[in-house]
């Protein structure tokens, strides 16, 4: 579900792969395989994407909108 939602995400975005791969320092072939789900997106990936698309990892992930985030106390 994440390689669907992160090509949406960069389609919205209106970027090619190549840019992407370019902002993200990385290549084009890594992020078609992110798209593609060969290859699991790690935490500094997902933090790259959801800044560079202004997305949350909930969406990304496919998760609720509604889940609750837990008190920090």
């Amino acid at each position: 579900m994440y390689g669907k939602r992160l090509r949406a995400a960069r389609k919205r975005a209106n970027m090619t792969l190549e840019q992407v791969a370019q902002s993200m320092n990385t290549s084009y072939t890594t992020i078609s395989r992110y798209e593609n789900e060969k290859r699991q997106v790690d935490p500094a990936a997902m933090t790259a994407f959801c800044t560079l698309y202004q997305v949350s990892a909930d969406y990304i992930l496919g998760l609720p909108k509604d889940l609750p985030y837990p008190d920090e106390n």
